[in-house]
Order: structure tokens, then sequence, then C-alpha cells
């Protein structure tokens, strides 16, 4: 399992319009092959913050999602990003 996580930084004034241009590439992840979750929300407490989290069944289904990118505009938004993908080699439920 791969797990994308992190967050991007916007102005709090241009967060709503951003998120906005997300709601696509969110459908569009979640009806990917191998997509076990995907989501792009905004930060309860940072107005700024937008937190970003996936979690793929294969590399490969990450790779084979995975475009160019942010668009042009999506990422002149960003002041900052910090985003990770980690290998995962076990899960348990916490529910």
């Amino acid at each position: 399992m791969v797990i994308v996580a992190g967050h991007l930084v916007v102005a709090s004034d241009q967060r709503e319009g951003y998120l906005a241009g997300c709601v696509r590439v969110v459908e569009q992840a979640r009806s990917a092959p191998g997509c076990l979750d995907f989501s792009i929300t905004a930060d309860l407490v940072d107005p700024g913050r937008i937190n970003v989290f996936e979690r793929w069944e294969t590399q490969a289904d990450v790779e084979a999602f995975r475009g160019s990118g942010p668009s042009d505009d999506q990422g002149a938004a960003m002041l900052s990003a910090s985003v990770v993908e980690y290998d995962v080699a076990g899960s348990r439920s916490l529910t």
C-alpha cells in the first residue's frame, strides 16, 4: 500500500476557489484503479491550509493516475507544499 499525505498552503482568500478546482481530480482519483481513498480538504484551524490524503493499493496505481501534477493556476496559487509518499507494509483497524 502507498499513502500520500501532507498539506498545501494558499492565501486564505483563495482556498475555496482552489478546492473547487480540485473536485474533478478527486472524482477521477476515486474511480481510478487501485485508489482506496483520496481527499483534498480545508483545514479546520488554518484558513490557508489544504490537507492532502491518498491511499493506493500499489505504487504502479499511483504512477498510472498521477499526471503532470497541479494545473498552472493551482501551482501558482500554492505558497508552499509539504506532501510525502509512504510505502506501507501493513495495517490494522482501529475500529
